[in-house]
């Protein structure tokens, strides 16, 4: 059985792309995209040693630059806040007059003690704040200013 040059190129190219579903390294995949630039090149009818060549580079240029950059962009993703924390930043209701001995203020449906970031201020029941902190289990809220 005599197989041409592309067909070679295409087997591996298919070969190496299944494996990669088993490893998920990224490696695979950049030499299954050089095993296409041989492909390509011999559709091309490019001498076998020229197309050994492009493939090569191919696969070592995929691999040094491609593979890191997919890596990275994989690996990183938006940061996850959890907890209490995932308040920080968000707008409430006072519900309770709050001043630098306590009070109550309505977040996303939930209610928490709070206390004024800046202790000078006292903030009335229904107005807007923002959540700069949370410590412990009390919110350190600012008043949002009314837009006129």
């Amino acid at each position: 059985m005599h197989f041409e040059a592309w067909q070679v190129w295409l087997g591996l190219a298919v070969l190496l792309g299944v494996l990669e579903l088993f490893s998920l390294d990224l490696i695979l995949l950049m030499l299954a995209a050089g095993a296409v630039v041989g492909l390509v090149a011999a559709l091309a009818n490019v001498p076998d040693w020229a197309q050994v060549l492009a493939a090569a580079a191919a696969s070592v240029a995929a691999l040094a630059l491609v593979r890191p950059n997919v890596i990275g962009r994989l690996r990183s993703g938006p940061d996850l806040v959890l907890g209490h924390q995932a308040l920080v930043g968000r707008q409430g209701v006072v519900v309770e007059r709050v001043s630098v001995e306590g009070g109550q203020v309505r977040i996303g449906g939930e209610l928490w003690t709070a206390r004024p970031y800046d202790e000078s201020l006292v903030i009335e029941p229904g107005a807007r704040v923002d959540v700069f902190q949370i410590k412990g289990a009390t919110a350190l809220v600012h008043e949002v200013p009314e837009l006129e």
